[in-house]
């Protein structure tokens, strides 16, 4: 009974009991995390029958397995699922409960834009397939715009518009595919957009022409530090990673700016970038749950109205929470305790439990039909339907 009652408190909530006040006395920030959609295994990739490039990076060999099973991937860290696609289905609803089950509100999709180049338009793919499950659940999601991808197709002699035209491009098929679903979050009826920069547009005369077919226009945060090339466009900024550490991060809180603003919480930054072959940052935060506690301690105290958790699989650049070998579900139940939600690692780990069934009826209609009604209730936060009827689903294996 106590834990129908607590399942039915939850139900009454905006989600994992994203209603409940946080610290006490004060109105609890949205949190959200940042999700990268560029993962490709082999089956999915393009070309075919090839790793993804943030598997593989320049030296990594996922075809090489070790004698533990793991396979060589560009990463510190092996996810608990081993190395996967974006756009698989099954991952992603794996992804999204574990999300809801640790008291996130909300997933910031890493988004490149829509130009021929490179892997865009499988994170687009991706991308779009996320956005798809996600209506099953109670997140809400927003846009991180790459607009610096403009300038890396400009380098490449591949663009073939006016970099304006293409940035005008990428919001048109935001307007139409996203900023309209209920799921996409808003502040004060405008839908939020992020962006990584801006790189490419460094003067506010280009975002009010990039902005100016959109009605409303996006509430536009840019990255902290960057907001000058924005101008009046932007509405806030929002927090990331820095060498110093919590030295910018507590600049940042203390600044007086009336405007909403992005809090930042990471569990460290342990790149592969010397070991993979790539240009990228060479210093490193020790990834452990003490520097996530302090991050997210400092993001809860700032009182900002937003956090944002960088990030949920940057494998790249070791800023992972989504549960490893190394460290399981380390990140996630410390999520839980600090944000005072009424679940545990049990439940976690049902969530792995019901993605395991998923891989172990891959091709039974008949049990993957019950799946959908499984992942229906873990969705709706129906934690005792959902374990009874796994349970009958085990006991026929």
């Amino acid at each position: 009974m106590k834990l129908q009652m607590t399942m039915l408190c939850w139900l009454l909530c905006t989600g994992a009991a994203l209603a409940q006040p946080y610290p006490p006395g004060n109105t609890k920030p949205r949190i959200f995390v940042h999700l990268m959609p560029w993962f490709e295994t082999k089956a999915t990739n393009t070309p075919a029958n090839t790793w993804g490039i943030h598997w593989t990076m320049a030296t990594a060999h996922p075809d090489v397995i070790d004698k533990d099973g793991k396979r060589q991937i560009a990463s510190l860290y092996y996810p608990l699922t081993g190395p996967y696609a974006s756009g698989d289905t099954v991952l992603i609803e794996y992804q999204l409960l574990l999300m809801q089950y640790s008291g996130i509100d909300g997933v910031l999709i890493d988004w490149p834009g829509i130009l021929e180049h490179n892997d865009y338009p499988l994170l687009v793919r991706n991308t779009e397939k996320i956005v798809s499950v996600l209506q099953r659940t109670r997140l809400h999601f927003a846009i991180v715009y790459e607009d610096h991808n403009i300038n890396i197709t400009a380098q490449d002699g591949a663009l073939h518009v006016g970099k304006i035209d293409a940035a005008r491009a990428d919001m048109a098929y935001l307007q139409a595919h996203f900023f309209t679903l209920p799921s996409y979050e808003h502040l004060n009826g405008q839908p939020m957009l992020l962006n990584f920069g801006p790189q490419t547009f460094e003067q506010p005369a280009a975002w009010s022409r990039i902005f100016d077919s959109l009605q409303p226009a996006p509430a536009f945060f840019p990255l902290w530090g960057h907001d000058r090339y924005a101008g009046a466009n932007a509405a806030g900024t929002f927090a990331w990673i820095n060498e110093d550490h919590t030295v910018s991060l507590q600049k940042y809180y203390a600044e007086q700016d009336s405007r909403p603003r992005i809090a930042s919480a990471y569990p460290g930054f342990e790149s592969y970038y010397l070991k993979g072959g790539w240009d990228g940052p060479r210093w490193s935060i020790a990834h452990t749950p003490a520097t996530f506690s302090t991050t997210l301690d400092l993001a809860l105290q700032s009182k900002l109205p937003y956090i944002q958790l960088p990030t949920w699989n940057d494998y790249g650049e070791g800023t992972t929470i989504e549960p490893t070998r190394e460290y399981r579900y380390a990140y996630l139940t410390l999520l839980q305790r600090k944000l005072g939600v009424p679940f545990t690692q049990q439940q976690l780990e049902l969530v792995t439990t019901f993605y395991n069934l998923r891989r172990y009826y891959a091709g039974n209609a008949q049990q993957q039909k019950k799946l959908d009604a499984v992942f229906a209730q873990l969705a709706q936060g129906d934690v005792v339907g959902a374990e009874k009827e796994m349970k009958a689903m085990k006991k026929g294996r």
